[in-house]
């Protein structure tokens, strides 16, 4: 096989492909050593027969297809490696006449990954984003902590903001119930925005064994049409109410729950904590700031592919967020109204950003020549593998070895993220 470079305009190139007559030939005995058994022939027993009484019976050309496929799948990635060529997106095809005994060529039209050079990412300014932990924040951590060891109780009193009521309710618009707003002894807290606006309200004051009607306004925008935007009532019973009982926060408290023998010492455990996970979300807000502006300095193109690569990656990892949860693609769209094109196109902003930073960030790399090592591929797989709770081996196993390129990429992209942040101006 021969190619040939023919031209390159914006971001698609043309080459062409030229294979000999005996390439031909030879792809052509492969495909017949392969599939002679699919064919019979009178007198002879399956895949006995001859090439050329097969030929004969269903056509010279039976074994072209095949050949030809055979033939560019396997010369390709040769082709694009020989001439240089770093394409993204599958290949369009011009055949040239193919005859038995004879050569053809094939003219082949691909878009490529565009050429450009990234400025203005050394000495980018930023403002230095505070990483300080008070007092306040230990105490507030700490109190989280108290209200996860809380227990519900009940209590004897009218309803308050904040409290567990329990209750059934059924809902009508005029005179009719309508389907799906019934429960029986439907746990509510009160104050949490679970429910529609202004249900939770009209609760509290309520106490247990009251009949509580309340009315409310469906939002213009509910999911289900013949409720958005209607009035309807509520009819409530109240069975009964809790309140969150918190345990006394002392050194008693600590032993319980941490293995810290006094309050002081939890403290001191959780504001050194608090200031490691404050300081390290500082730094990264601060290197999207640095990623920010060096994608505002650069204009570049970016292929629709890419683009359109990036909305179907983000489709398929929701579709299979909504399969974990019982749902699909198809049913979430139906449930809220929308087409699958509408969808797409509310991703392609996010989608367009994300593939833009990430071929700046790529191209930085290669201005830098970062390396990377088999060692850091190395700690980069088993630091991924703790994460799976698995072994580095069988992680590198599952990934396969053709796959590890892409996590030597990451480790370049987070060089060059360091490398923009490590160089700019803090202010």
């Amino acid at each position: 096989m021969k190619s040939t470079f023919i031209s390159k305009e914006k971001n698609e190139a043309k080459f062409k492909m030229e294979f000999t007559a005996e390439d031909f030939e030879n792809a052509i005995v492969k495909v017949y050593q392969k599939e002679k058994d699919k064919f019979e022939i009178d007198g002879f027993r399956k895949g006995k027969a001859p090439r050329s009484l097969i030929e004969k019976k269903y056509g010279e050309g039976i074994f072209f297809e095949d050949a030809i496929n055979n033939l560019f799948s396997l010369n390709y990635p040769l082709a694009l490696d020989e001439l240089d060529i770093d394409a993204i997106d599958y290949p369009r095809t011009e055949f040239g006449q193919v005859k038995k005994g004879e050569g053809f060529e094939i003219t082949v039209t691909v878009t490529t990954y565009p050429e450009f050079e990234v400025k203005d990412y050394k000495g980018v300014e930023i403002e230095k984003i505070s990483a300080e932990v008070t007092d306040e924040d230990v105490d507030k951590e700490i109190e989280n902590m108290a209200a996860r060891n809380s227990r519900m109780v009940e209590v004897e009193r009218p309803a308050q903001d904040g409290d567990m009521v329990m209750i059934d309710y059924a809902g009508f618009v005029g005179d009719e119930q309508f389907e799906g707003g019934t429960a029986e002894r439907q746990p509510l807290k009160l104050g949490s925005g679970t429910f529609i606006p202004g249900f939770e309200e009209q609760l509290v004051g309520a106490s247990k064994g009251d009949d509580v009607e309340v009315k409310v306004t469906f939002p213009e925008e509910y999911h289900s049409e013949d409720l958005a935007g209607k009035d309807a009532i509520f009819k409530c019973h109240v069975h009964e109410i809790k309140e969150q009982e918190m345990p006394e926060i002392d050194d008693d408290f600590v032993k319980d729950v941490s293995e810290f023998d006094t309050l002081d010492e939890l403290k001191a455990s959780k504001k050194e904590e608090l200031q490691k996970a404050a300081e390290a979300r500082a730094e990264n807000q601060m290197k999207n700031n640095v990623i920010e502006k060096v994608f505002e300095a650069n204009d570049i193109d970016v292929p629709d592919v890419m683009v359109e690569s990036e909305i179907d990656s983000t489709m398929n990892e929701f579709d299979q967020q909504l399969r974990a949860q019982g749902m699909d693609m198809n049913t979430y769209l139906q449930y809220m109204g929308q087409e699958v094109a509408t969808f797409r196109e509310q991703l392609r902003e996010d989608a367009f950003k994300k593939t833009k930073t990430r071929m700046l960030v790529s191209k930085i790399a290669d201005q830098e020549a970062f390396e990377v090592s088999e060692e850091e591929v190395k700690e980069q797989l088993e630091q991924m593998a703790q994460q799976y709770g698995l072994e580095a081996e069988k992680l590198a196993e599952m990934i396969g070895p053709e796959n590890l390129g892409m996590i030597s990429g990451d480790i370049k992209m987070k060089k060059a993220v360091d490398f923009m942040f490590d160089n700019a101006v803090i202010k």
